[in-house]
């Protein structure tokens, strides 16, 4: 593993603040993939398993976003932080001169993902959506985030340990942030059905791979047959649906290797020396 920090001449989730450095490690090589960790941070949902076994053909890039880990610190996180999450990781991918990568990316990483397969299509062979959200408005999850934001040490001592060591001190404010900007989003939304990729996921023309877990507490009732429905128009698209998962299929006993596997099938046939966007037209 290499482990190295790259600088941007800026980034969206820091407005006003040059160079932001940002945490990359790397494993393996061979075409890239990019891993986008979810809103507490890499460690508390580790792609290890995954690693240990993709490197062998892939060049793994593993960015901490700025806010977490070793990167630049933020003083709040905007509530359209998934689409500036989507520009400063493709700032990341021109710095290490990477063209096009498969993204994987968890929960808020995945809206992550899928939104930088929107914005820049020729930058994505492919990608993983594991444990995906949809809806801006999440009832099922208020309590929760409004745990993160108001009382983040109830959430347990493991996830605290977990959460300091990798964030360190500020890792309090770093979950109340998450949880802030939950709920604007869902208080902004127009209306229950309102989605987080602003209407425009059927215009998704890259090959994609939607890993749910069929517990996942935090999807909302309808949400995986509303994403499933707005990605009919993908060229190729999977689902793995685990069972009895919950919110992170990939890093739980029960269903990692089963994940790994499904993440590779669908691989075999869209790496990035297979796929161009052209494709998706023919």
């Amino acid at each position: 593993m290499a482990d190295r920090f790259v600088s941007l001449d800026g980034s969206p989730l820091a407005p006003g603040r040059s160079p932001v450095r940002i945490r990359v490690r790397e494993f393996g090589s061979g075409d890239a993939l990019m891993f986008l960790h979810g809103g507490w941070g890499y460690a508390i949902y580790p792609f290890d398993g995954q690693i240990a076994r993709l490197e062998r053909s892939y060049r793994i890039l593993v960015p901490d976003r700025t806010g977490y880990g070793q990167s630049e610190s933020i003083d709040r996180q905007l509530p359209d932080f998934h689409g500036r999450a989507a520009a400063e990781s493709l700032g990341v991918l021109d710095v290490l001169g990477v063209d096009r990568a498969v993204l994987w990316g968890h929960s808020d990483g995945a809206v992550i993902a899928l939104r930088m397969a929107l914005t820049a299509p020729h930058r994505v062979a492919a990608v993983i959506a594991e444990a995906t959200h949809f809806f801006r408005r999440k009832p099922g999850s208020r309590t929760f985030f409004e745990t993160m934001r108001d009382a983040p040490d109830s959430l347990g001592s493991r996830v605290a340990a977990v959460l300091e060591q990798e964030h360190g001190a500020r890792w309090r404010s770093l979950i109340k942030t998450n949880g802030a900007a939950w709920l604007q989003i869902a208080d902004e939304a127009r209306s229950p059905a309102a989605d987080l990729y602003d209407g425009q996921l059927p215009h998704i023309r890259v090959p994609t791979l939607v890993v749910h877990g069929s517990k996942d507490p935090r999807t909302e009732p309808g949400e995986l047959d509303a994403l499933a429905s707005a990605l009919g128009h993908a060229p190729r698209l999977e689902f793995a649906v685990s069972e009895p998962a919950g919110h992170s299929p990939h890093s739980e006993r029960d269903s990692a290797d089963a994940v790994t596997n499904a993440a590779l099938g669908f691989l075999s046939n869209v790496t990035c020396g297979l796929y161009r966007p052209s494709d998706a037209r023919r």
